[in-house]
């Protein structure tokens, strides 16, 4: 099942999320990431954190070997996942969001990341990342803290940006996949 993408401005993108039961009967976890892969796909992502669906839980999906033309990445869920740290020189690189569509901004990130997670199996694993990798964990952890890729911009391009994002916010945006649009 493809998901509308939540946009920016709904407050479900600003929330922390909640862990995962691995005993909730309510949740089918095998399912729901199926169903994020192909809404990720379907709007032509590389990474998706459940608040983007509205759901307010600590999982994403990435597919990094969408960014590379030899196939280098992994794809992988990040079921519970925690950011042990981040280290190497921060590094620019031109990022977008599936829930902020159009828009496209430098964030500095750093190279090296270690996370602990279980995947939709509840096979646990702790286990380093670099580079576009790391990037894109990174982007997709942030998403489950309640923080977007725009807080990490300058003041000054957020304020560029003001009237783009309040276009987003109010269904203003044309894009090649369904979209849910705050109140």
């Amino acid at each position: 099942m493809i998901y509308p993408i939540v946009a920016y401005g709904d407050p479900v993108l600003r929330q922390t999320t909640r862990e995962i039961d691995p005993a909730d009967p309510q949740l089918d976890l095998k399912k729901l990431v199926a169903d994020m892969y192909e809404t990720m796909y379907a709007a032509n992502g590389v990474g998706l954190a459940a608040p983007q669906i509205g759901l307010p839980l600590r999982l994403f999906v990435i597919d990094s070997t969408r960014m590379s033309e030899g196939g280098e990445g992994i794809k992988r869920a990040f079921v519970n996942p925690r950011l042990l740290s981040e280290s190497g020189e921060a590094w620019p690189y031109e990022e977008g969001c599936l829930s902020i569509p159009n828009i496209r901004e430098d964030v500095s990130r750093m190279t090296f990341i270690k996370i602990h997670s279980f995947d939709q199996d509840w096979q646990e694993y702790e286990e380093e990342f670099d580079e576009v990798t790391a990037r894109v964990i990174q982007h997709e952890y942030d998403h489950i803290e309640g923080i977007l890729f725009t807080d990490h911009i300058s003041p000054f391009k957020k304020t560029l940006l003001k009237s783009k994002l309040a276009k987003i916010s109010k269904g203003k945006v044309k894009v090649d996949y369904r979209m849910r649009f705050p109140a």
